[in-house]
């Protein structure tokens, strides 16, 4: 275990619980609503299929599995929010697979021999950013997740829904 992998995993955790809350009363078509008018924001079903996108991606760098850049993915960077509920899986689903997506990444992380660290991240566009494999968790596991979560918080309250 690294120190990388002990303080990452309480934060994951508090993440983790966070998500779970975020949408634990939303019924399926509040999923993709749209609380402003004229404004599309990034609801919940959107931000969790997103966040999905890239577990398996990064748990995959880090066991040394060969793995595509999510770019293209029907959720990645390249994609926006949709109304149709039909477009995403049930919300217990999408909860159920970030959790266990990113709780994969965090034991991956605590079985990385702490040398695979320094090693050069494989997916080209991201080596400006993130040029090491030790930098993926630390983006990803938590910037990303806090950032996209963040604006399911702020979806909430545009919605007129109690905070969490």
């Amino acid at each position: 275990m690294t120190m990388l992998h002990e303080a990452i995993e309480p934060l994951w955790a508090e993440l983790r619980g966070y998500a779970q809350r975020l949408v634990a009363d939303l019924a399926p078509d509040e999923m993709v609503s749209q609380p402003v008018a004229g404004v599309v924001m990034n609801h919940p079903a959107w931000v969790l299929s997103h966040l999905g996108a890239y577990a398996p991606v990064i748990e995959g760098l880090l066991v040394g599995e060969p793995v595509e850049d999510p770019l293209d993915h029907p959720f990645g960077r390249k994609s926006a929010p949709v109304a149709e509920v039909s477009a995403y899986a049930p919300r217990d689903e999408l909860i159920d697979a970030f959790i266990h997506g990113y709780d994969r990444i965090v034991d991956a992380l605590a079985m990385l021999p702490p040398e695979r660290l320094t090693e050069p991240t494989p997916i080209d566009r991201w080596v400006g950013r993130f040029p090491t494999l030790g930098h993926l968790p630390v983006q990803f596991v938590i910037k990303h997740n806090a950032h996209h979560l963040g604006q399911v918080s702020a979806w909430r309250r545009a919605g007129g829904r109690r905070p969490v």
